[in-house]
Order: C-alpha cells, then sequence, then structure tokens
C-alpha cells in the first residue's frame, strides 16, 4: 500500500436504505416490545404450526372440564354445576401446566441463549434486568390466561343456569378465590420455569430439566403423604386429623406447596395434600422461598450473562 492511498479520505457509499425518522421509543418502548414478542411466543403466535400445538392442546384440555360442564347444565337445568373454583380439575391443571411451562420456558428465553442474541438486545438503551424483567411478566401473563380462563368459562356456563341473584352472587364470590389461586400458579410456576430454562441454550435439556424437576418433585411429595398417612392408621388424609408426617411432605414440591398455601389461606375444598393446619405458616415461607430463588436466580444468571 502507498503512502497516497494510506492518506486517502474514505467514501461513504449510498446504498439506497431508508433512513428512520419516527421517534425514538427508548427503554420502555423496548420493554414493551419485548414482552409483547415473548406473550406471542409462549403460545406460538407468529411461529409455525410445529409450535402452536402444545399451546393449543393444552388450553383445549384444561377448558374441557368446563365446557362439558357448561353444556351438561344448560340440558340438564336441576343437576348441581361444578363450583369448586380453587380446585378445579387440580390432577389436570398439574398435568396441563407442567407440560405448559416445560414445552414454553424454553422457547421464551433458551432460542435467545443459544443464538447469541443477548448482545444485541444489551446494545439497545436497556439495564440488565429489563430483559428477563419482560420475559417473566409475559411468561405469567401467559400461565395466567392458561388457568383463568377456563375459571371464567365454568362461570360464565353456570351463570347461565343460575336461578337468580343470590345465585349469582354465590357463584361469583367462590370465583374470586379461585382467580387468586390461580395468579399464585402463574407466578410461582412461571419463575421456577424461566430460572431453569435459562441455564442451557440447548431447548431439549431446558424441557428435560423443567418436566423432571416438577414432575419428580410431585411424586415424591404424593408418596410421601401416602406413606405417613397409611402408616398413622384410619386417619382421613384431608381431615384436621391428618398426622404431622403426612402434612410437611408436600412443601417439597410446587404443586403441593401451591396447594397448601391454598387452605392455608381459607381453602376449605379438598386438594392433594391434606390440610396443613399449624403448618400452614411453612406452605407460606416454602411459596416465598421458591418464587425469591427463582427470581434471584434468574436475575444473576442474566447479570451473568449481559456481562459476557
Amino acid at each position: 500500500m502507498t503512502a497516497d492511498n494510506a492518506a486517502a479520505p474514505g467514501v461513504i457509499h449510498d446504498l439506497g436504505y431508508r433512513h428512520y425518522d419516527g421517534a425514538r421509543l427508548g427503554r420502555p418502548g423496548i420493554i414493551r416490545a419485548l414482552y409483547w414478542h415473548s406473550l406471542r411466543s409462549a403460545f406460538g403466535i407468529g411461529r409455525g404450526a410445529k409450535a402452536k400445538v402444545v399451546p393449543i392442546v393444552a388450553f383445549i384440555l384444561i377448558c374441557l372440564p368446563a365446557i362439558v360442564n357448561a353444556v351438561s347444565v344448560a340440558q340438564h337445568p336441576s343437576q348441581s354445576p361444578i363450583v369448586d373454583y380453587d380446585t378445579y380439575t387440580w390432577m389436570l391443571r398439574t398435568l396441563v401446566m407442567l407440560i405448559f411451562v416445560a414445552a414454553q420456558a424454553p422457547e421464551l428465553v433458551s432460542r435467545d441463549l443459544r443464538s447469541h442474541v443477548l448482545p444485541l438486545y444489551y446494545s439497545r438503551p436497556i439495564r440488565r434486568l429489563d430483559y428477563p424483567l419482560a420475559k417473566y411478566a409475559a411468561f405469567t401473563a401467559a400461565c395466567l390466561l392458561l388457568v383463568e380462563i377456563p375459571l371464567i368459562v365454568l362461570y360464565v356456563g353456570n351463570l347461565l343456569s343460575a336461578g337468580g341473584g343470590s345465585a349469582v352472587w354465590g357463584q361469583t364470590r367462590a370465583l374470586i378465590p379461585g382467580l387468586g389461586v390461580g395468579a399464585l400458579w402463574a407466578v410461582l410456576l412461571a419463575a421456577i420455569g424461566l430460572a431453569l430454562a435459562s441455564l442451557t441454550g440447548r431447548r431439549a435439556y431446558a424441557t428435560g430439566m423443567i418436566a423432571i424437576y416438577f414432575f419428580l418433585t410431585w411424586i415424591l411429595a404424593r408418596i410421601l403423604v401416602n406413606i405417613a398417612w397409611h402408616g398413622a392408621g384410619p386417619v382421613p388424609v384431608h381431615g384436621p386429623g391428618a398426622p404431622l408426617g403426612a402434612r410437611l411432605p408436600g412443601l417439597i414440591s410446587p404443586f403441593t406447596v401451591l396447594d397448601g398455601v391454598r387452605q392455608w389461606l381459607g381453602g376449605t375444598n379438598p386438594g392433594p395434600i391434606p390440610n396443613p393446619g399449624g403448618a400452614g405458616a411453612a406452605y407460606g415461607l416454602m411459596f416465598l422461598l421458591l418464587l425469591g430463588v427463582s427470581l434471584g436466580g434468574l436475575a444473576v444468571r442474566y447479570r451473568k450473562v449481559g456481562a459476557s
């Protein structure tokens, strides 16, 4: 290279790209866009048909009992409708939410980790925790929709068969605690799912890790409850007289922790574990511990990823 060529000024070529002259939305706009994109991704919207299979099947399965109840009550008005909003098909809900969280939490975070696109996000005017915050808010909303919509369907179906204002008020009074329990499910399961999914960029590994954790802890809690119950003699498992050994194993699994909190807060419908009674505060503390550890782990993970 000659000295003349080295001293020659650079040339900027106009390739004809259109300049952006609109408003710069800044950090709030980026968070909103990331939240909306993540919420759509949780249901496979904007992706191929394969990405929509799990959300659609999960939604149909969890809504099916409410739809069947509405049809049955409409055809037989004398039939008593389902009013257990706080324990609405708890076994089916557990299975559906386990599959949904295990399949869709990696969709929100693992793909970005594997594609190494986080530096592109952090090159914009956002803070380190804005990314996981938007992801968590979006996935919580997705879980909330999956849990609460069946209750709304069940509520509307029961209202259509209600005989008067007192019946309507009774249904509404039963629905409100059910919606609160559903919110607890969404908040906790979304946090745990995203925290585990953020540990790896491989979606299959993340899905397996989440499914194994939820499934094994759920089975272990049920086994220990049954062992303690049968070992204590003929004590009703859902009665206030359940032995302490049958009330504490529920602390192992997030699903049984959620049911323990429900009963501790006043729920009277039978659930998968005995009424915790005096141990109810332990379930409340375990709920906060699981939530805090999951959110704290998510924050630490993305501080580390964002700094690298």
